[in-house]
């Protein structure tokens, strides 16, 4: 392989870290990720410069990404995969960025009557199996505020991307071995049908009932709960939380 060539490749599988100073301005904007211990915030700072370095940002409809907010995009959408690894990121490539809500059409089709209709959905965020990843900048900009609060736009697309990294998203990601996939299976769907059940009724929940539209999406709700409020998690179902616990490492949610 001539040299050119070699190091060209050495730099896309090991890019250099950020430099010092974007680097703590970034920990310092980003709260999940300043109340990492001082190891786990060693493994996420080379993870996110192979994400800046692997990933292509696409400002849409004017809006405004800075560098640092490039990093703190990066930042939060590694800290998910910190115990999975790079190889975790694979399979996309583009990060869509609106500056705020974003509307998506809709088909859908009745089988009974064959009748197809269309409707737009107002979005914060979504991820496409083998596609990009699109978010509002103002509701990314938001969770940095509100750090605290249950919800985290990244973290809840980012869960989805680990989901399809074994097909059409489910609600069971690719697992690590120590964990185990029946016993993930069996307290997730037990979990989801209490949630959907107590929708169904109208009562009142822990968990945001917008979990109880699959599986796919009680597993990244949950996953926003696990690193915005594990102690909600922990209430509503202690199986769940630590199971997510075992997958994603110690939330650093203030207890």
């Amino acid at each position: 392989m001539p040299a050119t060539l070699w190091r060209r490749l050495r730099a896309y599988l090991t890019p250099p870290p950020l430099p010092d100073p974007d680097w703590h301005d970034a920990v310092a904007a980003c709260p999940l990720a300043r109340r990492l211990d001082a190891a786990r915030l060693d493994d996420l700072r080379p993870l996110v410069a192979v994400f800046l370095a692997r990933k292509r940002f696409v400002p849409l409809a004017d809006a405004e990404l800075t560098g640092p907010l490039r990093i703190l995009i990066a930042m939060q959408a590694c800290l998910p995969v910190l115990q999975q690894g790079p190889r975790a990121l694979r399979g996309w490539r583009d990060i869509l960025v609106y500056p705020g809500e974003f509307k998506v059409r809709r088909s859908h089709h009745d089988d009974r009557s064959g009748v197809v209709t269309e409707s737009d959905d107002v979005l914060i965020g979504e991820s496409w199996e083998r596609g990009p990843l699109v978010l509002s900048l103002a509701d990314v900009q938001l969770d940095l505020r509100q750090p605290w609060d249950g919800y985290n736009v990244i973290v809840h697309e980012i869960a989805h991307k680990l989901d399809m990294l074994d097909g059409p998203p489910d609600g069971v990601p690719p697992l690590p071995p120590a964990l185990s996939r029946r016993q993930w299976i069996v307290a997730f769907q037990r979990a989801f049908d209490h949630l959907s059940n107590d929708v169904a009724r109208g009562r009142g929940t822990l968990i945001d009932p917008y979990a109880a539209e699959g599986a796919d999406e009680f597993f990244a709700v949950t996953s926003e709960l696990h690193w915005s409020q594990p102690a909600v998690l922990r209430r509503a179902d202690a199986a769940v939380a630590d199971l997510l616990e075992a997958y994603y490492g110690p939330s650093p949610a203030p207890g």
